[in-house]
């Protein structure tokens, strides 16, 4: 019974110690900085791949304007394969004729 009681003192000042209170926040301040480093290095890391990927993005879509350029080319000739027309309504560049009632 003796036992427990210093141990139960004993808690209670620790508890009421400014020291050990200090100890835990500061520890807990640590934590949250160690982190937050690692938080700012994922999102360098993040920043960089987004860069990779818009880079690759428009690297793509300037190849594939350039295929869809050169097949207008292509299908411009007389006698072609596939007639511009049906290429232009496979992308959706078709000039819909518009009435206007007026």
């Amino acid at each position: 019974m003796e036992w427990t009681s210093k141990v139960g003192e004993a808690v209670n000042k620790a508890v009421n110690s400014n020291k050990v209170l200090n100890v835990v926040l500061l520890g807990a301040f640590g934590f949250l900085c160690l982190r937050s480093v690692q938080q700012q290095r994922n999102i360098q890391v993040l920043e960089t791949e987004k860069d990779s990927l818009l880079n690759s993005n428009k690297a793509m879509k300037k190849a594939m304007w350039d295929w869809k350029q050169q097949l207008f080319a292509e299908a411009d000739v007389p006698n072609p394969i596939l007639p511009l027309s049906k290429l232009k309504s496979i992308y959706g560049e078709v000039q819909t004729a518009s009435t206007s009632s007026g």
